[in-house]
Protein backbone atom coordinates (compact mmCIF):
# COMPACT_ATOMS: atom_id res chain seq x y z
CA UNK A 1 0.00 0.00 0.00
CA UNK A 2 1.20 3.48 -1.02
CA UNK A 3 1.38 5.97 2.11
CA UNK A 4 1.33 9.05 -0.56
CA UNK A 5 -1.89 10.20 -1.81
CA UNK A 6 -3.65 13.56 -3.50
CA UNK A 7 -6.31 13.44 -0.49
CA UNK A 8 -6.77 12.13 2.83
CA UNK A 9 -10.22 12.38 4.99
CA UNK A 10 -10.13 11.18 8.61
CA UNK A 11 -13.51 9.94 9.51
CA UNK A 12 -15.63 7.48 7.18
CA UNK A 13 -19.00 8.60 7.91
CA UNK A 14 -21.37 10.10 5.35
CA UNK A 15 -19.68 13.54 5.31
CA UNK A 16 -16.20 12.03 4.87
CA UNK A 17 -17.20 9.21 2.35
CA UNK A 18 -18.99 12.26 0.53
CA UNK A 19 -15.64 13.75 0.27
CA UNK A 20 -14.68 10.58 -1.14
CA UNK A 21 -16.99 10.59 -3.76
CA UNK A 22 -16.18 13.84 -4.62
CA UNK A 23 -12.46 12.94 -5.19
CA UNK A 24 -13.48 10.30 -7.14
CA UNK A 25 -15.02 12.01 -9.55
CA UNK A 26 -11.94 14.39 -9.79
CA UNK A 27 -9.69 10.99 -10.58
CA UNK A 28 -8.09 11.88 -7.01
CA UNK A 29 -5.84 9.02 -5.47
CA UNK A 30 -7.21 8.93 -2.10
CA UNK A 31 -7.38 7.27 1.39
CA UNK A 32 -10.03 7.10 4.05
CA UNK A 33 -8.81 6.65 7.42
CA UNK A 34 -11.01 5.66 10.06
CA UNK A 35 -10.82 4.71 13.50
CA UNK A 36 -13.79 1.85 13.95
CA UNK A 37 -13.55 -1.62 12.15
CA UNK A 38 -16.91 -0.18 10.84
CA UNK A 39 -19.59 2.79 10.46
CA UNK A 40 -20.60 3.34 14.14
CA UNK A 41 -21.46 6.97 14.59
CA UNK A 42 -24.45 9.36 13.52
CA UNK A 43 -23.95 7.81 10.37
CA UNK A 44 -25.96 4.87 10.88
CA UNK A 45 -27.97 6.16 13.62
CA UNK A 46 -30.77 7.51 11.83
CA UNK A 47 -33.89 7.39 9.78
CA UNK A 48 -31.78 6.96 6.31
CA UNK A 49 -34.07 9.66 5.34
CA UNK A 50 -32.18 12.39 2.75
CA UNK A 51 -34.55 15.31 3.61
CA UNK A 52 -34.59 18.45 1.43
CA UNK A 53 -38.50 19.77 2.26
CA UNK A 54 -38.02 21.46 5.54
CA UNK A 55 -34.65 22.37 5.51
CA UNK A 56 -33.49 25.88 6.32
CA UNK A 57 -34.53 28.27 3.28
CA UNK A 58 -31.30 28.99 1.42
CA UNK A 59 -27.69 27.55 1.48
CA UNK A 60 -29.10 24.53 3.43
CA UNK A 61 -32.19 23.84 1.82
CA UNK A 62 -29.95 24.36 -1.42
CA UNK A 63 -27.54 21.89 -0.16
CA UNK A 64 -30.20 19.41 0.25
CA UNK A 65 -31.55 19.41 -2.87
CA UNK A 66 -27.83 18.81 -4.32
CA UNK A 67 -27.07 16.00 -2.03
CA UNK A 68 -30.42 14.06 -2.97
CA UNK A 69 -28.84 14.29 -6.38
CA UNK A 70 -25.94 12.68 -5.43
CA UNK A 71 -27.63 10.45 -3.64
CA UNK A 72 -30.12 9.29 -6.27
CA UNK A 73 -26.85 9.34 -9.20
CA UNK A 74 -24.40 6.49 -6.60
CA UNK A 75 -27.26 4.72 -5.12
CA UNK A 76 -27.87 2.79 -7.95
CA UNK A 77 -24.10 2.01 -8.56
CA UNK A 78 -23.24 0.78 -5.26
CA UNK A 79 -26.13 -0.93 -4.80
CA UNK A 80 -28.15 1.10 -2.53
CA UNK A 81 -31.85 0.58 -2.28
CA UNK A 82 -33.93 3.38 -2.14
CA UNK A 83 -36.72 2.68 -0.03
CA UNK A 84 -39.05 5.05 -0.58
CA UNK A 85 -39.23 8.57 -2.02
CA UNK A 86 -41.56 11.36 -0.87
CA UNK A 87 -42.59 13.20 1.84
CA UNK A 88 -46.24 13.31 3.74
CA UNK A 89 -46.86 16.17 5.92
CA UNK A 90 -49.91 15.13 7.94
CA UNK A 91 -51.59 17.58 10.16
CA UNK A 92 -54.13 17.73 12.79
CA UNK A 93 -54.42 21.55 13.72
CA UNK A 94 -56.19 24.15 11.62
CA UNK A 95 -53.22 26.52 12.91
CA UNK A 96 -50.85 24.05 10.52
CA UNK A 97 -52.14 25.08 6.97
CA UNK A 98 -51.18 28.33 6.61
CA UNK A 99 -47.61 27.13 7.44
CA UNK A 100 -47.97 24.48 4.55
CA UNK A 101 -49.78 27.30 2.34
CA UNK A 102 -46.87 29.81 3.10
CA UNK A 103 -44.14 27.26 2.39
CA UNK A 104 -45.56 26.00 -1.13
CA UNK A 105 -45.87 29.67 -1.87
CA UNK A 106 -41.92 29.96 -1.55
CA UNK A 107 -39.41 28.72 -4.06
CA UNK A 108 -38.94 25.61 -1.57
CA UNK A 109 -42.17 24.41 -2.40
CA UNK A 110 -42.32 23.94 -5.79
CA UNK A 111 -43.47 21.21 -7.10
CA UNK A 112 -45.58 20.08 -3.91
CA UNK A 113 -48.95 19.48 -3.44
CA UNK A 114 -51.55 20.72 -0.77
CA UNK A 115 -53.69 18.43 0.33
CA UNK A 116 -57.44 18.55 1.24
CA UNK A 117 -58.45 16.64 4.51
CA UNK A 118 -59.59 13.76 2.12
CA UNK A 119 -56.95 13.91 -0.68
CA UNK A 120 -54.30 13.28 2.41
CA UNK A 121 -56.15 10.40 3.91
CA UNK A 122 -55.97 8.86 0.21
CA UNK A 123 -52.48 8.83 0.20
CA UNK A 124 -52.05 7.35 3.25
CA UNK A 125 -55.60 5.43 4.64
CA UNK A 126 -54.16 3.92 7.78
CA UNK A 127 -54.76 7.72 9.17
CA UNK A 128 -57.25 7.74 11.69
CA UNK A 129 -56.95 10.45 14.04
CA UNK A 130 -58.05 13.90 13.69
CA UNK A 131 -56.74 15.64 10.14
CA UNK A 132 -56.24 19.22 8.92
CA UNK A 133 -55.22 18.53 5.67
CA UNK A 134 -51.29 17.95 4.60
CA UNK A 135 -48.37 18.73 2.09
CA UNK A 136 -46.91 16.22 -0.57
CA UNK A 137 -43.25 16.73 -1.62
CA UNK A 138 -41.95 14.65 -4.34
CA UNK A 139 -37.96 15.78 -3.12
CA UNK A 140 -37.29 13.40 -0.32
CA UNK A 141 -35.56 9.88 -0.52
CA UNK A 142 -34.87 7.38 2.25
CA UNK A 143 -32.18 4.88 2.29
CA UNK A 144 -31.28 2.41 5.22
CA UNK A 145 -28.41 3.89 6.58
CA UNK A 146 -26.91 0.93 8.19
CA UNK A 147 -26.76 -0.61 5.07
CA UNK A 148 -26.18 2.37 2.47
CA UNK A 149 -23.05 3.29 4.62
CA UNK A 150 -21.65 -0.10 4.10
CA UNK A 151 -22.45 -0.25 0.61
CA UNK A 152 -21.13 3.59 -0.10
CA UNK A 153 -17.91 2.18 1.62
CA UNK A 154 -17.44 -1.14 -0.34
CA UNK A 155 -18.51 0.38 -3.65
CA UNK A 156 -15.50 3.27 -3.22
CA UNK A 157 -13.22 1.02 -2.64
CA UNK A 158 -13.97 -0.76 -5.45
CA UNK A 159 -13.48 2.48 -7.82
CA UNK A 160 -10.00 2.74 -5.97
CA UNK A 161 -10.71 4.48 -2.85
CA UNK A 162 -8.04 2.93 0.08
CA UNK A 163 -9.51 2.25 3.52
CA UNK A 164 -7.83 2.35 6.39
CA UNK A 165 -10.17 0.89 9.36
CA UNK A 166 -9.13 0.69 13.05
CA UNK A 167 -6.52 3.29 12.36
CA UNK A 168 -6.66 6.13 15.38
CA UNK A 169 -5.32 9.24 13.60
CA UNK A 170 -3.40 11.59 16.40
CA UNK A 171 -2.39 14.49 14.48
CA UNK A 172 -3.15 16.25 11.37
CA UNK A 173 -0.37 18.54 10.15
CA UNK A 174 0.12 20.16 6.52
CA UNK A 175 1.19 17.29 3.92
CA UNK A 176 0.79 14.69 6.80
CA UNK A 177 -1.88 12.52 9.10
CA UNK A 178 0.23 10.55 11.75
CA UNK A 179 -1.57 7.57 12.93
CA UNK A 180 0.19 4.87 15.07
CA UNK A 181 1.14 2.64 12.38
CA UNK A 182 2.53 4.88 10.48
CA UNK A 183 2.53 8.80 8.66
CA UNK A 184 0.80 9.16 5.55
CA UNK A 185 1.30 11.99 3.69
CA UNK A 186 -1.45 14.24 1.03
CA UNK A 187 -1.13 17.35 -0.51
CA UNK A 188 -4.19 18.13 0.51
CA UNK A 189 -6.51 16.70 3.83
CA UNK A 190 -10.07 16.62 4.93
CA UNK A 191 -11.25 15.89 8.67
CA UNK A 192 -14.84 14.88 9.23
CA UNK A 193 -14.68 14.27 12.92
CA UNK A 194 -18.20 13.99 13.69
CA UNK A 195 -19.40 14.64 17.32
CA UNK A 196 -15.62 14.08 18.37
CA UNK A 197 -14.31 17.89 19.22
CA UNK A 198 -11.24 16.93 20.97
CA UNK A 199 -8.80 14.69 18.85
CA UNK A 200 -7.82 16.89 16.39
CA UNK A 201 -8.13 20.56 15.64
CA UNK A 202 -9.92 21.09 19.32
CA UNK A 203 -8.93 24.81 19.50
CA UNK A 204 -10.38 25.54 16.40
CA UNK A 205 -13.71 23.79 17.34
CA UNK A 206 -14.11 26.71 20.33
CA UNK A 207 -15.26 29.80 17.78
CA UNK A 208 -18.55 27.15 16.75
CA UNK A 209 -19.65 26.48 20.19
CA UNK A 210 -20.74 23.02 19.69
CA UNK A 211 -22.33 20.48 21.91
CA UNK A 212 -23.66 16.99 21.46
CA UNK A 213 -27.51 16.33 20.44
CA UNK A 214 -28.42 12.58 21.70
CA UNK A 215 -31.55 11.62 20.02
CA UNK A 216 -34.37 8.68 21.01
CA UNK A 217 -34.94 5.94 18.01
CA UNK A 218 -37.36 3.22 17.71
CA UNK A 219 -38.37 0.79 15.29
CA UNK A 220 -41.79 -0.35 15.37
CA UNK A 221 -43.96 -3.47 14.28
CA UNK A 222 -47.52 -2.13 12.73
CA UNK A 223 -48.58 -4.10 9.08
CA UNK A 224 -52.09 -2.69 9.52
CA UNK A 225 -50.82 0.61 8.63
CA UNK A 226 -49.45 -1.13 5.23
CA UNK A 227 -47.15 0.68 2.70
CA UNK A 228 -46.17 4.42 3.19
CA UNK A 229 -46.25 6.45 0.53
CA UNK A 230 -43.17 8.24 1.33
CA UNK A 231 -42.00 9.62 4.76
CA UNK A 232 -44.45 10.98 6.96
CA UNK A 233 -44.19 14.05 9.50
CA UNK A 234 -46.53 16.36 11.70
CA UNK A 235 -47.40 19.52 13.48
CA UNK A 236 -44.62 18.81 15.73
CA UNK A 237 -42.24 19.26 12.53
CA UNK A 238 -43.54 22.13 11.06
CA UNK A 239 -42.23 23.84 14.51
CA UNK A 240 -38.55 22.18 14.38
CA UNK A 241 -37.72 22.20 10.70
CA UNK A 242 -36.28 25.98 10.01
CA UNK A 243 -38.21 25.80 6.49
CA UNK A 244 -41.44 25.36 8.02
CA UNK A 245 -40.60 27.47 11.53
CA UNK A 246 -39.10 30.68 10.50
CA UNK A 247 -41.84 31.38 8.37
CA UNK A 248 -44.29 33.98 10.12
CA UNK A 249 -47.33 32.00 9.57
CA UNK A 250 -45.16 29.45 12.30
CA UNK A 251 -45.97 31.66 15.13
CA UNK A 252 -49.72 31.03 15.75
CA UNK A 253 -48.41 27.09 15.56
CA UNK A 254 -45.70 27.39 17.67
CA UNK A 255 -48.55 29.12 20.14
CA UNK A 256 -50.65 26.44 20.07
CA UNK A 257 -47.69 23.32 20.09
CA UNK A 258 -46.56 25.44 23.41
CA UNK A 259 -50.03 25.23 25.16
CA UNK A 260 -50.89 21.56 23.57
CA UNK A 261 -47.74 19.74 24.07
CA UNK A 262 -45.25 21.58 26.03
CA UNK A 263 -43.66 18.30 27.36
CA UNK A 264 -42.66 16.91 23.65
CA UNK A 265 -41.53 20.62 22.76
CA UNK A 266 -38.93 20.57 26.34
CA UNK A 267 -37.77 16.87 25.15
CA UNK A 268 -37.31 18.10 21.16
CA UNK A 269 -40.01 15.26 20.06
CA UNK A 270 -41.01 15.74 16.99
CA UNK A 271 -42.43 12.47 14.71
CA UNK A 272 -40.92 11.30 11.66
CA UNK A 273 -42.19 7.60 10.52
CA UNK A 274 -40.13 5.99 7.57
CA UNK A 275 -40.30 2.40 6.13
CA UNK A 276 -37.65 -0.12 5.80
CA UNK A 277 -37.87 -3.12 2.89
CA UNK A 278 -39.47 -5.45 5.52
CA UNK A 279 -42.36 -3.32 6.14
CA UNK A 280 -41.15 -2.61 9.47
CA UNK A 281 -41.06 1.49 10.58
CA UNK A 282 -38.59 3.28 11.86
CA UNK A 283 -40.14 6.43 14.08
CA UNK A 284 -38.28 8.66 16.22
CA UNK A 285 -37.14 11.64 17.29
CA UNK A 286 -35.88 13.27 20.40
CA UNK A 287 -33.12 16.19 21.33
CA UNK A 288 -31.60 16.28 24.19
CA UNK A 289 -28.40 18.32 24.42
CA UNK A 290 -24.95 18.68 26.43
CA UNK A 291 -20.91 17.89 26.33
CA UNK A 292 -21.10 14.77 27.46
CA UNK A 293 -24.80 13.06 26.86
CA UNK A 294 -25.58 10.84 29.18
CA UNK A 295 -26.09 7.07 27.31
CA UNK A 296 -29.65 6.57 29.37
CA UNK A 297 -33.05 6.21 26.88
CA UNK A 298 -35.71 6.67 29.78
CA UNK A 299 -38.94 5.02 28.49
CA UNK A 300 -41.12 8.52 28.99
CA UNK A 301 -39.61 10.05 26.27
CA UNK A 302 -40.22 7.22 23.43
CA UNK A 303 -43.49 7.38 25.25
CA UNK A 304 -43.41 10.76 24.09
CA UNK A 305 -42.64 9.69 20.76
CA UNK A 306 -45.10 6.87 20.26
CA UNK A 307 -48.10 9.44 21.31
CA UNK A 308 -47.55 11.53 18.36
CA UNK A 309 -47.47 8.39 16.60
CA UNK A 310 -50.97 7.33 18.18
CA UNK A 311 -52.18 10.98 17.50
CA UNK A 312 -51.96 10.26 13.92
CA UNK A 313 -52.60 6.10 13.80
CA UNK A 314 -54.55 5.73 16.95
CA UNK A 315 -52.88 3.01 18.23
CA UNK A 316 -49.25 2.10 19.76
CA UNK A 317 -47.62 -0.21 17.79
CA UNK A 318 -44.71 -2.71 19.77
CA UNK A 319 -41.27 -1.28 19.50
CA UNK A 320 -38.71 -4.29 17.78
CA UNK A 321 -35.80 -2.20 18.52
CA UNK A 322 -34.14 0.73 20.50
CA UNK A 323 -31.28 3.06 20.22
CA UNK A 324 -29.99 6.16 20.87
CA UNK A 325 -27.57 8.37 19.02
CA UNK A 326 -25.66 11.55 19.49
CA UNK A 327 -24.80 14.41 16.44
CA UNK A 328 -22.34 17.45 16.63
CA UNK A 329 -24.50 20.86 17.40
CA UNK A 330 -24.43 24.58 17.02
CA UNK A 331 -26.94 26.70 17.71
CA UNK A 332 -26.30 29.46 14.95
CA UNK A 333 -25.40 27.46 12.09
CA UNK A 334 -26.13 24.54 10.59
CA UNK A 335 -22.66 23.39 9.22
CA UNK A 336 -18.93 24.53 8.86
CA UNK A 337 -16.01 24.32 6.35
CA UNK A 338 -12.82 25.44 8.59
CA UNK A 339 -9.80 26.60 7.80
CA UNK A 340 -6.24 25.37 9.95
CA UNK A 341 -4.23 25.78 6.80
CA UNK A 342 -4.19 26.58 3.07
CA UNK A 343 -4.61 22.71 2.15
CA UNK A 344 -6.73 21.24 5.27
CA UNK A 345 -10.27 21.28 5.80
CA UNK A 346 -12.27 20.63 8.94
CA UNK A 347 -15.77 19.83 8.26
CA UNK A 348 -18.47 19.23 10.31
CA UNK A 349 -22.39 18.98 10.34
CA UNK A 350 -24.14 20.75 13.31
CA UNK A 351 -27.65 20.22 12.77
CA UNK A 352 -28.22 16.36 12.71
CA UNK A 353 -28.25 16.75 8.50
CA UNK A 354 -25.29 14.73 7.60
CA UNK A 355 -26.99 12.34 5.26
CA UNK A 356 -29.53 15.29 3.80
CA UNK A 357 -26.82 17.85 3.23
CA UNK A 358 -23.31 16.66 3.57
CA UNK A 359 -22.40 15.62 0.00
CA UNK A 360 -22.59 19.05 -1.07
CA UNK A 361 -20.77 20.66 1.78
CA UNK A 362 -17.92 18.28 0.55
CA UNK A 363 -18.00 19.42 -2.59
CA UNK A 364 -17.54 23.11 -1.82
CA UNK A 365 -14.75 21.99 0.59
CA UNK A 366 -13.11 20.00 -2.47
CA UNK A 367 -14.28 22.77 -4.68
CA UNK A 368 -11.51 25.13 -2.05
CA UNK A 369 -9.21 23.07 -1.77
CA UNK A 370 -8.40 21.85 -5.89
CA UNK A 371 -9.74 24.65 -7.94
Amino acid sequence: MSDSFDLAIVGAGVVGLGHAIAARRRGLKTVVIDRDAQANGASVRNFGFVTVTGQQRGECWRRAMRSRDIWAEVAPRAGIEVVHRGLLVAVRRPEAMPVLEAFRATEMGEGCELLSVEATRERLPALTGALSGGLWSPHDMRVESRDAIPRLAAWLASEGVEFRRESAVTAVEPGRVVTPSGTVTASRIVVAPGDDFHTLFEDRFKAYGVTRCKLHMLRVSDPALGTLPGSVMTDLSLGRYLGYAELPEAQALKRVLEAEQAEHLKHGVHLIVVQSADGSLVVGDSHHYGATPDPFAPDFVDELILDEYAALFGRRPPVTERWIGTYASASDRLAFIDRPHDDIRLVVVTSGTGASTGFAIAEEAMAELFD
